[in-house]
C-alpha cells in the first residue's frame, strides 16, 4: 500500500489510475495560462455537452488582488454594432449595470466570464427567459413584465438603441478592451478608487470593523506607545533623519528614498500597525511628513509585510486643497532632463503630445520617480493592462498598429527628437524638478494654474465640501 500512495501523489495521477482500464477515458491536463489584463496567471475553465449543447466558460484568477477597485464605464450609441464585440474579462467579484433599464448583474451570476458585450447581455437575456413558462402558470403580471423588460434588453444586444455598460470590480481584476490603445478611447472612461471596509471583507479582507477584540487591543497599546514616543521626542539628528532613511530603506526602493532626501529630511518618522493589503496579516506602515521646495509638503507612507513580502508605498499630499489646478509641462531634450524628479499624485493625469498618450487620473496611482522612470513605467503598465494586443486571435494590422506605438515610447529614451511631457492634476499635487537651482532660469518648465471644471469638483467630492462650520469655529 505505501508503494501505491507514493507512484500517485496528485489528482492527475489518482485518475489515471483508476480509469486505466477504461480505453475511453481522458487524462486530465493542466494548462498554463496568462491574465490579458496584469500578466498574471489566470485559470480558464470550459465546459461544454454534446448531448443537450450546454457550454460554460469560467476565469478564476490565480495571483493576488490589485491594490485599488476599478470601475469601467463604456458607452454604446445606436447602431454601432462593432462595440458589441468588445471582450470582457468579469471576475467572480464583479457587478456589471446597465442604469438605462435599471439592470445589474450582480457577482454571484456569470462569475468568472470571459465574453464580449453581445455575449453578456444576449446570456443575462437567455437566463432569464428560462423560466418564464413557469412564472406566466404562477404569476402572469411578472411575467408579462419581464417580457417587456426583455425586448429593451434584446434591443441592446443587438445595438438597436443606445445604453451604458458599467463594470465595477472592487478587485480590480475585471476588463473591457480598447481596441484604440494605445490612444485613449472616447467611449471608454476607466476610474480606481479605494474600497470600502464592506468590499473588503467581502473579498476576505481583515476589515476594520471584523477584525478579532485582541487585535484592536495591540492597535490601541501600538498607538499609545507612538504618543510615548512622540512626548519622548529626541532632538532631530539623532533619530529622524537615520531612522528616515533606514524606514524608506527597507520599504521601498532606493532611487524613491534619494529622490526625497536630495530636498530634506524627515523630522520624524512614525509607525503604527496595519494589515497587510495581500494577505491580511499584521504588518507595519511607516509614516513621515516632509518639504520639498518649489512644491509643499508632503506625506510618503511605506508597508511591509514579513509574511508574505508585499511592499507598498503612497505619497500623499499635505495641506489644504488647492484652489486651482496645475498644469505642469516640460521640455524634454538632452539627458539630464530625464534624470528630473517627477512626484506624480493619484488624482494626476499624463500626457505625451508626440505620441497622442493620454493617461486619465489614477492610471499609476502616486509615484515618486524621474522622468524617464516615468515613462518605463507607461511602458510596463500599457503591456499589463492591454493584454488583449498580444493574443493570437488579434488581427496583423492592431498588432503591428501597438508593436509600432511600442517601439515609438521606447525612443523617447533614446532622445532622438525632443518630446514634451504634461503633468495635468485638477489638485495640484503633481511636480516636476528644475534643472537648474532657481526655477525661474529653468525655461523648458512652464507651470500653468486652471480653474477646474465643475465635473472635475464633483469626483473629488468638492461640490459637496461645506467648510463654513469650521470657517466659523477658526474665525471665533
Amino acid at each position: 500500500m505505501e508503494n501505491a500512495k507514493d507512484q500517485i501523489v496528485d489528482v492527475r495521477s489518482v485518475v489515471e489510475a483508476i480509469s486505466v482500464d477504461d480505453e475511453d477515458a481522458a487524462p486530465i491536463y493542466q494548462i498554463e495560462s496568462l491574465c490579458m489584463r496584469c500578466g498574471e496567471h489566470i485559470l480558464l475553465s470550459a465546459f461544454e455537452c454534446p448531448h443537450c449543447g450546454e457550454r460554460n466558460n469560467e476565469v478564476q484568477f490565480a495571483g493576488e488582488l490589485q491594490p485599488r477597485g476599478c470601475c469601467f464605464t463604456l458607452k454604446f450609441p445606436a447602431g454601432d454594432v462593432k462595440m458589441l464585440n468588445r471582450q470582457v474579462v468579469k471576475s467572480e467579484s464583479a457587478t456589471i449595470k446597465i442604469p438605462e433599464l435599471d439592470f445589474e448583474i450582480p457577482p454571484e451570476a456569470q462569475r468568472g466570464s470571459l465574453s464580449t458585450v453581445e455575449g453578456i447581455l444576449t446570456r443575462a437575456a437567455d437566463e432569464l427567459q428560462a423560466l418564464q413558462e413557469e412564472r406566466r402558470k404562477v404569476d402572469p403580471q411578472t411575467a408579462e413584465a419581464i417580457d417587456q423588460f426583455l425586448l429593451k434588453l434584446r434591443a441592446c444586444a443587438a445595438a438597436n438603441s443606445s445604453f451604458t455598460f458599467i463594470l465595477d470590480d472592487p478587485a480590480g481584476n475585471s476588463f473591457i478592451e480598447n481596441p484604440l490603445a494605445p490612444s485613449p478611447d472616447p467611449s471608454l472612461t476607466v476610474r480606481f478608487y479605494e474600497r470600502t471596509p464592506e468590499q473588503q471583507a467581502a473579498l476576505g479582507y481583515l476589515a476594520d470593523s471584523s477584525q478579532p477584540a485582541e487585535y484592536h487591543e495591540e492597535m490601541t497599546t501600538g498607538a499609545v506607545n507612538v504618543v510615548a514616543e512622540q512626548e519622548n521626542r529626541e532632538p532631530h539628528g539623532s533619530i529622524g533623519a537615520k531612522a528616515g532613511h533606514r524606514a524608506i530603506a527597507q520599504a521601498n526602493s532606493a532611487e524613491i528614498a534619494e529622490a526625497l532626501f536630495r530636498y530634506s529630511a524627515p523630522e520624524e518618522v512614525m509607525t503604527f500597525p496595519s494589515t497587510c493589503g495581500a494577505c491580511a496579516a499584521r504588518c507595519e506602515t511607516r509614516m513621515f511628513v516632509t518639504r520639498i521646495p518649489y512644491f509643499q509638503e508632503v506625506i510618503v507612507m511605506a508597508s511591509t509585510c514579513d509574511a508574505c513580502g508585499y511592499r507598498n508605498s503612497e505619497l500623499k499630499p499635505g495641506g489644504r486643497i488647492s484652489d486651482k489646478g496645475k498644469r505642469v509641462t516640460v521640455q524634454v531634450k538632452n539627458i539630464d532632463d530625464l534624470s528630473r524628479d517627477v512626484i506624480k499624485s493619484d488624482s494626476a493625469g499624463v500626457i505625451i503630445l508626440e505620441l497622442d498618450l493620454e493617461l486619465v487620473s489614477g492610471t499609476l496611482g502616486g509615484i515618486v520617480t524621474t522622468v524617464e522612470g516615468l515613462v518605463t513605467k507607461i511602458s510596463e503598465t500599457l503591456e499589463r493592462v492591454h493584454g488583449f494586443t498580444f493574443g493570437d486571435s488579434l488581427d496583423e494590422a492592431k498588432k503591428h498598429k501597438w508593436q509600432e506605438f511600442r517601439e515609438r515610447l521606447n525612443k523617447l529614451l533614446s532622445l532622438e527628437e525632443p518630446w514634451t511631457l504634461i503633468i495635468d492634476d485638477p489638485l495640484a499635487n503633481s511636480f516636476i524638478a528644475p534643472a537648474t537651482d532657481d526655477i525661474k532660469d529653468d525655461h523648458q518648465l512652464t507651470f500653468e494654474e486652471y480653474e477646474r471644471t465643475w465635473e472635475q469638483n464633483e469626483e473629488f467630492g468638492l461640490n459637496d465640501m461645506d467648510t463654513s462650520s469650521a470657517d466659523a469655529a477658526y474665525n471665533s
